[in-house]
């Protein structure tokens, strides 16, 4: 019988172990929580996974759109201990001044448009070396499973964490990211009486999330940050290959 506690206690530390170097950290006391409500217990210890890498898949315009948003909502909590935020792009279409809609100064976004995807990937894994930096987040068409291995190598001594907003469906293939998301843009509700547009929404799939459970859930952004959505809309249909892959 101990020598079977003892086995389990070994296990327990392992695993422990393991998910710390995979980036599922405990929360330090005292620090900001991304308050992603019933989004976090997808993750194992039910902590949102930093120092690693995201990946997000935006094939249309409106997708990636919502990726950008949804991120800026993560970056707010992030960057909250200092440090500032690389947005590396090719095409960029980012409005800096709508970050402030997601508490997120722009001033601490610095914009790096460059003329390929391959410089793109470079600068990304540079960025990801430096200590000082709070997050990076790069757009690209497509990322192999070398290019993100090479990414998450690059930030196993800094800690920073990353996001890869892919926008070409037809070639999503495996990748070493911790999580594959995808964000549906959702229509928003307008206050009674009130002109102009709600809060940003979204349906938020977490396709695939390493040793989590992958999940779907309707999310609004608001002042006081992430909160779920009670009220259902139609859903649409995630195209089959990107349930299947991964």
């Amino acid at each position: 019988m101990e020598q079977d506690n003892l086995k389990r206690e070994m296990i327990s530390e392992l695993q422990k172990k393991i998910l710390l170097m995979q980036g599922f950290k405990p929360t330090p006391v005292g620090s900001k929580s991304l308050h992603l409500g019933p989004i976090e217990a997808a993750f194992p210890n039910s902590v949102f996974p930093t120092g690693a890498i995201h990946e997000f898949l935006g094939e249309a315009s409106e997708h990636a759109a919502a990726c950008t948003g949804f991120i800026s909502g993560i970056l707010s909590a992030l960057m909250q201990n200092g440090g500032a935020c690389l947005w590396i792009s090719k095409t960029r279409k980012l409005f800096p001044a709508a970050l402030k809609i997601f508490g997120v100064e722009p001033r601490r976004i610095i914009f790096i448009d460059l003329h390929s995807e391959k410089d793109v990937l470079w600068v990304m894994e540079e960025a990801l070396k430096c200590k000082g930096i709070a997050a990076v987040v790069a757009e690209v068409r497509e990322i192999s499973f070398a290019q993100s291995q090479r990414l998450q190598l690059a930030l196993e001594r800094t800690k920073v964490t990353g996001f890869v907003i892919r926008t070409d469906a037809n070639k999503i293939s495996t990748t070493a990211c911790v999580a594959r998301w995808q964000i549906i843009p959702l229509a928003s509700k307008l206050e009674e009486g009130m002109p102009g547009i709600g809060f940003p929404r979204w349906r938020v799939d977490l396709l695939r999330v390493r040793n989590g459970n992958p999940g779907s859930w309707n999310i609004e952004w608001s002042d006081e940050g992430f909160r779920p959505v009670t009220e259902i809309p139609i859903m649409p249909v995630l195209p089959e290959q990107w349930r299947k892959i991964g």
